[in-house]
């Protein structure tokens, strides 16, 4: 995966480390940065590299929730209501600009991502497996959108900033475009199968007991932090807990130890933190996950999964 996107992402690797937690722990993705920082190549990429279904909706704000799941249409041929399931009926569904969605098209997506089906005038039809949302926003534009409320943003397993590229990185790209198309040539080489068998080792990856109490103690200090004004849900501590032995099984370890821990907080807890008002007027959620991470003891490691 890390070789067949760094054909067409320059200097994305670890990137594409946590999208891979995220796949093989069935979690929505959230890309967020500044306007062509590679968000949409970078989750076309991802798509292209699985041997699934891949789909992408263009959100903006007079698109309808019907747009996103489908509708009951009258066939005048068979004189009977067909069900036309929307572009939801893939493997990974590309969800862009989300943010200039209404609140209503952003709730029936929402809906979708928690229940893996629609449901469209009463006849519920189940969603591929896996079904994957990589949804990405700009958040620097206000103008025209419509942010995620807090409570939707915990529907994401994972959120991530792209970043800009490092001064080589940028000269590497120049070199990658400047006679080609890379996107195009991108083939797929992670199937199904291969997915659907991580999603069953990361289940098996254990904690110890005193890691499993370090993950509670850092969860924990969210809710208790001065600058919160809510901490992370118990959705989002089974999100750590998850990304935490996702991180472990991608690194070719069966357990989880602090390391894995301490690096998967800021992705998977900060889009869950809601500050108070003297915590955004004094703090980022980011700094304010690694001022907990800083104290919070760190447990001595006593080996593999004991």
């Amino acid at each position: 995966m890390k070789r067949n996107i760094a054909s067409v992402l320059v200097g994305k690797e670890k990137i594409v480390d946590l999208i891979m937690i995220a796949l093989i722990n069935k979690g929505h993705i959230l890309l967020e940065d500044v306007p062509g920082t590679g968000k949409t190549v970078l989750a076309k990429s991802v798509a292209k590299s699985i041997s699934g279904g891949f789909r992408r909706i263009q959100f903006t704000a007079d698109v309808l929730p019907s747009d996103i799941t489908g509708i009951k249409f009258f066939n005048p041929k068979e004189q009977d209501f067909e069900l036309r399931v929307g572009p939801v009926m893939t493997n990974i569904l590309l969800a862009d600009e989300v943010n200039r969605a209404t609140p209503r098209a952003q709730s029936s997506l929402l809906e979708i991502m928690e229940e893996k089906q629609v449901t469209i005038e009463g006849e519920t039809t189940k969603l591929p497996s896996p079904f994957i949302v990589i949804a990405t926003q700009n958040p620097i534009e206000s103008q025209g959108t419509f942010p995620l409320p807090e409570a939707q943003l915990d529907r994401f397993f994972i959120q991530i900033q792209t970043g800009y590229p490092s001064f080589e990185e940028e000269k590497r790209m120049i070199s990658l475009y400047r006679k080609q198309e890379p996107l195009d040539q991108l083939e797929a080489v992670f199937s199904l199968e291969d997915l659907h068998r991580m999603q069953d080792m990361v289940k098996e990856v254990e904690l110890s007991d005193d890691v499993e109490n370090y993950l509670l103690s850092i969860v924990h200090a969210t809710r208790e932090s001065g600058f919160a004004e809510a901490g992370v849900s118990p959705r989002g501590t089974l999100a750590f807990m998850r990304a935490s032995q996702g991180h472990a099984l991608i690194h070719g370890r069966m357990y989880v130890t602090p390391d894995d821990i301490k690096l998967m907080a800021p992705f998977v807890l900060s889009h869950r933190l809601v500050l108070s008002l003297e915590g955004t007027l004094r703090k980022t959620k980011h700094q304010v996950i690694q001022e907990i991470l800083k104290s919070v003891e760190v447990p001595v490691e006593s080996g593999a999964g004991s």
